[in-house]
């Protein structure tokens, strides 16, 4: 049936099309999620110096700032995913499997250390590319195609090092952990990292036609999108970042485990989400992913700190995408409507 005036439909033709996409591409202002969650950070910030002020000693920050940066690594990748309306349970065989190839492979000789980066950038690339294709010319579901994908990377971290771990290299460790202006290396990867998706997706034409995809991969492919290339990108540049983390990971931790990557999963999409990220697909904000991953890896400090069970940090995480998925996904004004009216009115005298 032919669109009409009147006719509700997304898709009313292809001056429509190209003009609502072309309205997504103009558009480049700061994101709600990321105006949200640097309030967030900042009322954290300032309850730690008063719960805990030793949450925010220098000794504690030189401990958590490498760690929310593998965390803010991940965040970015795992939001280019769910950009593209996909979610990639692959984050903890994928950094595990970095963590592996760069400390087990060198076997504490950092003259190795260079061809076993390269390897695990290698492996990422393989692991990203199979997710992708699956998903973007197979059609295949992303949790399952990942989920299928993590376990294979996990039965290749299994075969190289036994389940066992080893201890990283010096290169490694002095790249990782060095400082740099007071800051430790694996802040300014992540702040180069950061920058540089920001750039990509927010400012480059690229960028703006893979937010388009995301929000509505029909109406971009009648504008003439290449919908399953940007698909495609999506998984292998995220597995490529996820990579970078695993590797900056072996050198912060001096006896990484083979399954390093295991408790990186939860945060990643508790970051995405904090950052404003739809679930649902479209626009995101790698500065607001990365803001969120800082807000939960102060937080873990936090409740370490406070001497609570470190098992409760997982609670702690899960109860913040909880609250993610409430502020962003609910339409609070409607809930406040339906509430005002379900209230008894006063009797008329």
């Amino acid at each position: 049936m032919p669109a009409t005036a009147a006719d509700p439909s997304p898709i009313a033709g292809p001056s429509a099309v190209t003009g609502g996409i072309g309205g997504l591409l103009r558009s480049g202002r700061a994101s709600r999620g990321l105006v949200t969650i640097l309030g967030a950070t900042i009322l954290l910030f300032l309850v730690s110096l008063v719960a805990q002020p030793d949450s925010l000693s220098r000794s504690s920050l030189q401990g958590m700032l490498p760690f929310a940066a593998v965390l803010a690594v991940i965040a970015l990748g795992q939001t280019l995913v769910v950009q593209q309306a996909g979610i990639d349970l692959s984050v903890p065989g994928t950094v595990s499997l970095a963590v592996v190839l760069v400390t087990h492979v060198p076997d504490g000789d950092s003259g190795k250390l260079l061809p076993a980066v390269l390897l695990a950038l290698l492996a990422g690339l393989l692991a990203g590319l199979l997710n992708g294709l699956v998903v973007s010319r197979l059609g295949m579901p992303a949790i399952v195609t990942s989920l299928g994908t993590n376990a294979l990377l996990y039965a290749v971290v299994l075969g190289v090092s036994g389940g066992s771990p080893t201890s990283t290299t010096d290169a490694m460790r002095t790249i990782a952990t060095g400082a740099l202006l007071g800051l430790p290396h694996a802040v300014w990867f992540a702040a180069l990292l950061t920058a540089g998706t920001g750039f990509l997706v927010k400012r480059s034409v690229a960028g703006r036609r893979f937010e388009a995809v995301g929000d509505n991969p029909v109406a971009a492919g009648l504008a003439g999108l290449r919908v399953k290339r940007h698909q495609l990108a999506a998984y292998v540049w995220a597995s490529l970042l996820y990579t970078v983390a695993g590797i900056l990971l072996a050198g912060i931790v001096t006896t990484p485990s083979a399954f390093q990557g295991d408790s990186q999963l939860l945060p990643s999409v508790a970051a995405v989400v904090l950052g404003g990220t739809s679930l649902l697909g479209g626009k995101g904000s790698a500065v607001a992913s990365v803001v969120a991953a800082l807000f939960l890896s102060q937080l873990n400090q936090l409740v370490l700190t406070l001497g609570v069970n470190p098992a409760t940090g997982n609670i702690v995480q899960a109860l913040a995408l909880a609250a993610g998925v409430a502020i962003y996904t609910i339409d609070w004004p409607a809930v406040r409507a339906r509430l005002r009216r379900g209230r008894p009115r006063s009797a008329v005298a």
